[in-house]
Parts: C-alpha cells; structure tokens; sequence
C-alpha cells in the first residue's frame, strides 16, 4: 500500500516524498481513507506509530480540496493537544507537509507571551494548533473563534485526560460548530476515555493498531 493509493493528493505526495515517506504505517494505512471520506474516526495507537500523519495528511487535503479563493481566512481546523512540546512537533508536521499548499497554520501555548501568536492569527490561518489553556485565554479575550471549525482533532486525548483537561474540553465542545468532523487519538483506552469519546464522536470508525 503506498499513499497514492490512499488517494492522496500530488502537493502532499511531493512532500511526504521529501521526507522519504512511501508506504504509510499501520495506523495511516486504516486512518486516512475513513477520515477523507469525512467520517468521525477512534484511532488508538501507541506513541511513535504515525498518528500525527494520519491526522495532518487527511485534515490538509481536505482544507486544501474546499479552500475558496479570496476568502478571508478563518479557523477551519482546530487540533487540541495537551503540551507546549506536543504543539510545535504536531504544527511542524502540518507545515511540512502543507508546504505544496497554500494553507497556514499557528500554534498557540501558555507559558510565554501570547502577542507574537495573537498577531499571527489575526493575519488569519486555517489550521490552528493549541493547548487548552491558552486556546480559552484566547477565546475569552475574543481572539480566536472557532465557528467556521469543520474538522476537530484531538490529539493523545488520554495525556490531555491525565493532565486534567477534561473539563477544558467539555466547555469548548458546545462552542464548536455541530456540523464537524471530529478525530480522537490515543495511545490508550482506559473506561473513562471510552466513556468521553463516545460522547463527542458521532458514529465513529474505530481504528486499532498493536
């Protein structure tokens, strides 16, 4: 199975071919159909298997195959992940292989001063990278929206679990579009993230990989 036959398109092919990636993992080979073809997707899979590619090839293609010209740009994919560290590897992985496209991206994080990623959100971006913390500082202060969100990915969503995020993640829910595709990644199963999945996922494919 290569990524052409997963019907990938050409400027991600050319990217991941700089990378010197043809043949997609496990995790991507069962991952990147459903979620093109728009369905909510349960992908469980331990750290180091490809889950970020999984995410990031199919929510750029298909920002990428409904991107109208002229438009302003506006929050169409929001990936929530619980650290600092874990934001800037997801948000590299999305430029690199975005860099045939003309999407943008920003990640957003505490920690340090929020006025360099306030100035580069409002310049616009399509895709938005974030921890919970400051995604609400953000919100509150009226910065971020996120009301034209088609895709939603949440990204070791047992780690933002751990970490105590949950409530964060129920208060930003009812705050996103109903109309969304909505992708949950994790490297672990415990009752209460099933329990939460199924509470946001809406008729998932569930992908398991060993």
């Amino acid at each position: 199975m290569t990524f052409r036959e997963l019907k990938v398109i050409e400027p991600i092919l050319e990217a991941l071919e700089e990378k010197g990636y043809k043949n997609p993992t496990p995790i991507q080979e069962q991952s990147i159909l459903p979620i093109l073809n728009n369905k909510d997707l349960l992908g469980l899979a331990q750290t180091g298997t490809g889950k970020t590619a999984a995410f990031a090839i199919t929510v750029i293609q298909q920002l990428y195959q409904s991107s109208s010209a002229g438009k302003k740009r506006e929050i169409r994919a929001l990936v929530l992940t619980p650290t600092r560290e874990l934001a800037i590897q997801i948000g590299e992985c999305f430029h690199e292989y975005a860099k045939y496209t003309d999407l943008k991206q920003a990640v957003i994080f505490g920690g340090v001063n929020q006025n360099p990623q306030v100035l580069q959100l409002k310049r616009g971006v399509d895709i938005l990278i974030a921890t919970p913390g400051r995604l609400q500082d953000l919100m509150n202060q009226g910065i971020v929206c996120l009301n034209s969100v088609r895709h939603f990915v949440l990204a070791e969503a047992d780690r933002l679990l751990d970490m105590g995020f949950i409530h964060d993640i129920k208060r930003l829910i009812p705050k996103l579009p109903r109309q969304k595709q909505t992708l949950f990644f994790s490297a672990t199963m415990p009752p209460s993230i099933a329990v939460f999945s199924s509470s946001i996922l809406n008729n998932p494919v569930k992908v398991t990989v060993a």
